[in-house]
């Protein structure tokens, strides 16, 4: 696979006059190419400039509305439901998480649920908006059948995303996992390099257990994280996102021939609102200097707790730059 080193600079620029061409307004389009940049300049190519051109895709078969913002629709105090109007995912997932946020800061606990949005692309990206304002947050989405349910055959539930983060002055703590245990995104961008996953991801049209992401997403069946234990929270997070939002379930999504009009769930807790302020952060280290301590399984491994590579990753890239599978670069100066 050839690459192409593109600083943050250079695709914050490109990306930003792609989204101006398709007519989003300027701070929109300075908004989306920021975002793509960021979840790339972060390791998450899948959700960053991979995903771009199929983004524009999606916005040329008109499933995107490129002049929706997400709108509310009733409020319940602390909790309120949001429509996304199909607008941009990325867009409306950062007005929700910021109205999250500010239910937070006003009420200790604020919850949006959206309905009809767009894939939000990285979720960990509104999980470190929230920890950035000093917030607690669970958030979830669901997405089309993808994973059949433990001891099925057929796609029935979701990989839903899932994201928790915790605000922490020596790096937030941010988990961002799909419940299959790889992403569709995390495979693409494998085979984009040639490479086999390290672990089975899923099944291959013989029904059998594959590392070769290639016949996992020809066959589009992915294994579900911790086998039958993923399939049931995939289904519950389903559950909730729908139930909350008055949303399209998996099963709905699923009957269209795109994945769109998903459902889902912002959740943020502002913890300065405990009398105990002065302690939080030193449980959060004395949790993860224990992990940190452990003996390895092998020798020059070590644990991380969620987040810390992002930071590593995201301190390299913005020094040196990120290499860019040179195929997709050259799809998106095309578009």
């Amino acid at each position: 696979m050839s690459e192409i080193k593109v600083s943050s600079e250079e695709m914050k620029l490109v990306l930003t006059k792609l989204f101006l061409k398709y007519s989003f307004s300027k701070v929109q389009a300075e908004t989306l190419a920021k975002i793509h940049t960021e979840s790339t300049i972060d390791g998450i190519y899948s959700h960053g400039i991979n995903r771009v051109p199929v983004f524009i895709d999606y916005i040329n078969k008109g499933l995107i509305k490129i002049d929706a913002i997400a709108s509310e629709v009733t409020s319940m105090g602390s909790i309120e439901r949001w429509d996304g109007n199909l607008g941009s995912g990325i867009l409306n997932a950062l007005k929700c998480t910021d109205r999250a946020i500010d239910l937070a800061k006003a009420n200790g606990m604020g919850l949006v649920a959206l309905r009809n949005t767009n894939h939000w692309m990285r979720g960990g990206t509104y999980g470190w908006r929230a920890a950035e304002q000093g917030c607690i947050s669970i958030m979830f989405t669901n997405t089309i059948p993808n994973m059949p349910a433990w001891g099925g055959k057929e796609n029935r539930i979701g990989n839903n995303p899932l994201v928790i983060s915790i605000p922490r002055n020596e790096g937030h703590v941010v988990l961002d996992m799909a419940l299959s245990q790889f992403s569709f995104g995390k495979m693409q961008s494998l085979d984009l390099k040639n490479e086999k996953l390290p672990f089975h991801g899923g099944w291959d049209a013989d029904n059998q257990l594959s590392k070769n992401p290639k016949d996992i997403m020809e066959s589009g069946r992915s294994l579900p994280v911790g086998y039958w234990k993923g399939s049931a929270l995939s289904m519950v997070l389903d559950m909730l996102a729908t139930l909350l939002s008055a949303g399209n379930s998996s099963y709905k999504i699923g009957l269209k021939k795109n994945e769109t009009a998903l459902s889902q769930v912002f959740m943020c807790i502002d913890p300065s609102n405990f009398s105990n302020t002065n302690i939080q952060e030193n449980l959060l280290n004395e949790i993860i200097q224990f992990t940190h301590d452990g003996p390895p399984m092998k020798m020059g491994d070590k644990t991380f707790y969620p987040g810390e590579r992002t930071l590593t990753t995201r301190l390299k890239n913005q020094k040196e730059g990120m290499m860019v599978n040179s195929k997709i670069w050259e799809q998106v100066l095309h578009l």
